[in-house]
């Protein structure tokens, strides 16, 4: 996001240029972002990664299940992966 002039924008904004940018899914940490904005509306599949900490180490193990979510997910939908 920071190549793209992104970064430190806030989630309401940037759910906006993400869906005007044509993306089609969106990999968060933020586990409460459903509940903050309208993600149904945001027009791209959402995957919370739910892990211990935000660290590459606890990270990689959701990789495979991840990938799988990213196939089966829909616009509009929120999948959590993890814990």
């Amino acid at each position: 996001m920071q190549e793209r002039g992104w970064a430190g924008l806030k989630n309401g904004p940037l759910l906006r240029l993400m869906r005007d940018a044509g993306v089609e899914a969106f990999v968060t940490t933020d586990r409460n972002l459903e509940y903050q904005q309208n993600v149904a509306a945001a027009g791209f599949a959402v995957v919370v990664l739910v892990a211990v900490t935000n660290t590459l180490e606890d990270l990689l193990p959701l990789v495979p299940a991840l990938l799988l979510a990213l196939d089966h997910s829909r616009p509009g939908q929120v999948t959590r992966v993890g814990a």
